[in-house]
Formats: structure tokens, sequence, C-alpha cells
């Protein structure tokens, strides 16, 4: 068994309450020993712990409605309550605890990324588990990261960790949906996400959580870029987490990438949504996928949305696959005039110079 791993755990509603409409503190109990026994083994771990709102459902016992301010409201009086349940259970295996509420905005920002990264190995290299969760409580649909799957692969990229594990209440990726199809079988090991296994990725199985299997794939895919290794598997299986870090291992492995070593472009990776896209040729896909190269205008077909110089956008081919993801030099008009010229003709074109790389190399990632 490999030793001394930084270990991602995501678990969601469904995991804490059974499916019901209240955590399961028998079973939060399990999940604690397990956690606690990767620790006795040398293992750092990291839990991303949805339940908020369910907390506060559970505290507030009358019916509440549910709109943005009510889960605002229910996960301003769960919030407290989650916590102090794991601050409880940890403590019988005398574990600390310490609680993180992010943001899409903690993440987008590179200050407070860099500055939410110290925080969260500060509490690593004092031993004690980090507990994550959104902040609900005041996140709106413009800053919220939007479900826990795609928050926990962006706290796998802040904490420079070697897995990430999803559990959820299915086995893991299936070749259709189980629930329906009784010759559905489970895929063991991903390699490459494309579009034909994004289909097979369906919506939630349970109302009570916002992450259904194709968030989880998103964040499969958003941490497998950054060399991290994912799983999916499920959360009430027997000894489900140690398992994962064993020949054992159940559900579906998503194979880790080769990670940027520059932790500016891990940032891009988990950094802001993008604001636009670049269209680009063959020729350029080539330059920037086998030389490393930076883009030039030559290779633009065109620019597509909106966005403005400094704004981070992806990179698309002409079947709009994402190749890559960067901050651009150059606004949206800027590139509609360049695009297809030459570089001693960018100044002619624009009446001022600005350089000649669209998006440098040092400030792009290659997917």
């Amino acid at each position: 068994m490999q030793r001394d791993q930084v270990v991602v755990v995501k678990l969601g509603t469904s995991v804490l309450t059974g499916g019901t409409d209240k955590l399961d503190k028998a079973h939060m109990v399990e999940l604690v020993r397990q956690c606690c026994e990767l620790k006795k083994q040398g293992h750092q771990v990291i839990l991303v712990s949805s339940g908020a709102v369910a907390a506060g459902r559970e505290q507030l016992l009358k019916p509440c409605g549910r709109t943005l301010i009510d889960k605002q409201m229910l996960a301003a009086i769960g919030q407290g309550q989650l916590i102090h349940i794991w601050q409880s259970l940890f403590a019988l295996y005398g574990v600390n605890v310490g609680q993180m509420l992010l943001t899409r905005a903690d993440v987008d920002d590179r200050e407070r990324y860099l500055n939410a990264r110290d925080t969260l190995n500060a509490l690593l290299n004092y031993d004690v588990v980090p507990i994550i969760n959104e902040n609900d409580a005041v996140a709106t649909s413009e800053i919220k990261v939007g479900d826990n799957d795609n928050l926990s692969a962006l706290v796998a990229i802040l904490a420079n960790a070697d897995k990430l594990l999803l559990l959820t209440d299915q086995q893991g990726l299936f070749t259709s949906d189980p629930r329906t199809d009784i010759n559905a079988t489970l895929i063991d090991e991903v390699t490459h996400i494309n579009d034909e296994l994004r289909q097979l990725a369906g919506g939630s199985g349970t109302n009570l959580g916002t992450g259904g299997m194709a968030t989880k794939l998103q964040a499969a895919d958003i941490a497998r870029r950054a060399g991290v290794e994912v799983i999916i598997a499920k959360g009430a299986d027997e000894n489900v987490i140690l398992k994962c870090m064993s020949e054992q291992l159940p559900g579906t492995r998503f194979l880790k990438l080769t990670a940027p070593k520059d932790g500016r472009k891990k940032w891009l990776l988990a950094g802001p949504k993008s604001s636009g896209q670049i269209l680009i040729d063959a020729g350029a896909v080539h330059a920037l996928q086998s030389k490393g190269a930076s883009l030039l205008a030559k290779g633009i077909t065109r620019a597509i949305g909106e966005f403005e110089r400094g704004d981070l956008i992806n990179l698309i081919d002409v079947n709009h696959q994402i190749i890559a993801r960067g901050l651009t030099r150059f606004s949206h008009l800027e590139i509609n005039k360049i695009k297809g010229a030459h570089s001693n003709q960018i100044s002619q074109l624009l009446d001022y110079d600005s350089g000649v790389e669209v998006l440098h190399r040092d400030d792009m990632v290659v997917l």
C-alpha cells in the first residue's frame, strides 16, 4: 500500500442521510473511523462534506420551502450543527478538525486562492482534518461552485492531493442507468472522458442533493487533469474508504493525467469560469499540443462570446472540443480584427502594439 498520500473524501447528502431526511450519525461514525484509520497509516485526509441544508431542515422541525432563500436559511442553521457533529465524532479518536467554507470567488481570485491553499496546508501540517463545504448561507448563483462534487475537485487541486474519493449512492459509473436497465454493468476504469461517456452520466438519483453522476464526471475530469486519481464508489459499502486505498478497489477509477508542474497553471485548471472561447485551426492545435507553443493570431478562426484582456477563455477546435484554457491578451473585438493575420500585421490592424501572442504559453494550460 502506498504511504503518505493526501486523500480528499467527498461525502454527498445521500451518503450522510442514507436516503432519509435526517443525518445518519451511525454511518457518519463509521466514515470517521475509516478516515482515522487512513491517518494511522500515514495518509492526510480532507473531507468535503455536504449535509448542511439537511442538518438545518432536521433542526428546524417545521416544513420549509426549497427556494434559494430557504436553502440559505437552512444552511445557516445546519452548518454549525454539521461541523459540531463532525467535531464530536473525530474527537472520539483524538483527532481535531477545522472548518473551511468556500465560494467560487475564493478560487477565482488568485490571491484568495493562495490564501485558501495556505490555510488548507497549515491545517494538514498541524495534523488537523479540514472539513470543507460551500458557504451556502451567503453564496449566490454568481459565486457558487454549484455542487460539492466540483468543489471537491477544486479542493483536491488546492491541496495537491493524490486521490479524490467521490462517495455517492451509486457503485460507480455504469454502461447505462442501473436503476432502469438490469443489464447495466459497472465501468471499472476510465482512461479517457469523451462525449459518449458523458451521455452515460444521468441525472441525480435523489432529490436530497445537488450533484448527479454528470457533476461527478465533471469533477473527475477537472481533478485528473491536475494529476489526481479519482474514484467514484458507493458510500454505504462496508469499509469503502479503506478499500479505495487498497487492491480491493470498488467503483470506477479515473486514471490521472500528467499534471502541470507550475502552480499558476494548476490555478488555471481550478480557477475562474471561462468568459468566452477562441476557435482555432488544426495547425494551431498541433502547435499547442505537440510543440508547447503560444497561440498566435494566424491560427485563430474567430472569437466566440464577449471577453476582455486578462479574462480566462477556452480554446476549441473545429469539433468544439476544448484544447486549452488560459488568460487572453486581447479582447474578443481585437481578436476578430486580427484573426488569421501574421504577427507583423497586428499593430497595423489595431493601430497600436499589444504584442503578438494572443495567449502566451506561460498563461495557458493545454488540456
